[in-house]
């Protein structure tokens, strides 16, 4: 199933009708979709389309070379290796004079780590010949860090000969709820608070099965894919496994400052392991969003970015041993029933926070929100905050079985005539539910325009 991507698709498809040389990268983590992507975009274009992995420069080459001969000239060339990667460019610049030749590196990382030159040649090779053609180049990787340092960075070689970047992210709940639209509303939000919008994930669901099926058949069952997702991509992306392993510990253990997480490590250089974990959009940032300088707040707090990183942190690996044993219905009933929909309550606030963008940019809220975070101070909080010049919408998530009463609206109405940043803004008001209002929340909402009711039905509707 291919779903959503039209941004993406339509960014990739104005590169195609430019008419001119394109250098395009794409990037993001692992299982996001980045391949299925370039995949769909270059359906029925001429294309080469090469996925590099951990290999030696000869044999990357070689295998190179066969994907360019056979889609260039001929199936009975497959077997000539070009002796230089200059060489190798140039066939394809000559092939890309008349008419656009789509060429996708996917996992380019994999092919600088076996040739570090390969990016000062590509640039040469930009300046001289390929600008001057029709190839579209797109380079995709999956590390974050070094596609952001060795491609676009400020000192990498191609650096300034980019056409357009992409940063691919997780699919929104919008977007994901495709997977799951056989679900209740209720399962369709728990489903994303335990897969979240990472496509290789979301693609085991089976029509028809449970939120519980899914989770005891798909991730707690030894030797299925998710079982040990975690564990393995860490030991795949990290030099350290251990000690960024012990900090994603920490963190889904509550653990969210980062006094607190070196505190509970151990660990020196904490500062360090964490900025690679924000590379690798596993661990985020996050400060009250009437900061005015983020970057240089002190009241930063780190949490799990990714929903399933949570879950399996949360329930799998505290019950390995259990686990092992392949008793993953009993972990169920004991572990993860009795907890989920505490759980769920943060990705629920995430999900509604996705809404208030949409719903911005659909001209259905009092304004268009320029930035949506949350709020804290020493002993009160607000689940959402949406931000734009003069203007402030306060809003407050309730992933609870009980309607939300007038004393919910009381509550977040007093909460924001505290907040000093917000002293000076015409301030409207938010309510997300589960589970409805109350008929004298219908009814104040009704009868004021600085009220938004916002049910379980108008988050996961179709």
């Amino acid at each position: 199933m291919f779903v959503d991507r039209e941004r993406e698709l339509g960014l990739l498809e104005r590169c195609f009708a430019s008419g001119e040389a394109e250098l395009v990268v794409l990037y993001g983590r692992r299982r996001v979709g980045k391949t299925e992507l370039l995949a769909k975009f270059c359906e029925g274009k001429r294309h080469i389309f090469f996925v590099a992995d951990l290999d030696v420069e000869p044999m990357l080459r070689a295998r190179l070379s066969a994907a360019i001969n056979t889609r260039l000239l001929g199936s009975e060339t497959a077997s000539a290796v070009y002796p230089s990667w200059e060489a190798l460019f140039q066939v394809v610049a000559r092939h890309a004079q008349a008419e656009p030749l789509v060429v996708v590196l996917d996992e380019f990382n994999y092919l600088l780590a076996a040739h570090p030159p390969l990016a000062s040649v590509l640039q040469r090779l930009w300046d001289s010949d390929l600008r001057h053609t029709q190839l579209k180049l797109v380079l995709c990787g999956s590390h974050i860090g070094m596609m952001e340092s060795e491609v676009l960075g400020y000192q990498a070689p191609l650096y300034g000969r980019r056409t357009a970047q992409y940063l691919l992210d997780p699919l929104a709940f919008a977007d994901a709820r495709a997977f799951f639209a056989h679900l209740d509303e209720v399962d369709r939000v728990r489903a994303y608070a335990v897969l979240g919008g990472t496509p290789a994930y979301l693609r085991l669901i089976q029509p028809g099965q449970s939120v519980e099926d899914l989770i005891v058949d798909k991730i707690l069952t030894r030797g299925t894919f998710l079982y040990d997702e975690v564990r393995l991509l860490l030991q795949q992306e990290l030099r350290e496994p251990r000690n960024y392993f012990a900090i994603l510990e920490a963190i889904a253990g509550g653990r969210a400052r980062l006094n607190e997480i070196k505190q509970a490590t151990g660990l020196e250089g904490i500062s360090s392991y964490l900025s690679t974990l924000i590379a690798l959009q596993i661990v985020e940032r996050v400060v009250p969003v009437t900061e005015a300088q983020p970057h240089k707040s002190r009241r930063g707090l780190y949490r799990l970015r990714d929903p399933f990183f949570r879950f399996w942190l949360r329930f799998v690996h505290p019950n390995r041993s259990v686990l092992e044993q392949g008793d993953a219905q009993t972990v169920y009933d004991a572990h993860v029933a009795p907890q989920l929909d505490t759980f769920t309550g943060p990705i629920f606030e995430q999900v509604c926070e996705q809404h208030l963008w949409r719903a911005g940019s659909a001209g259905t809220l009092p304004f268009r929100p320029q930035r949506i975070g949350s709020w804290w101070a020493a002993n009160q909080e607000v689940d959402l905050v949406a931000l734009a010049d003069g203007l402030a919408l306060v809003g407050e998530c309730k992933w609870s079985s009980r309607p939300i009463g007038v004393d919910v609206l009381r509550h977040l109405e007093s909460v924001a005539a505290t907040i000093p940043e917000l002293a000076d803004r015409a301030l409207s008001f938010a309510l997300f539910t589960r589970n409805g209002f109350t008929e004298q929340v219908a009814a104040e909402a009704s009868a004021r325009d600085d009220l938004v009711l916002v049910d379980l039905a108008t988050l996961t509707a179709s």
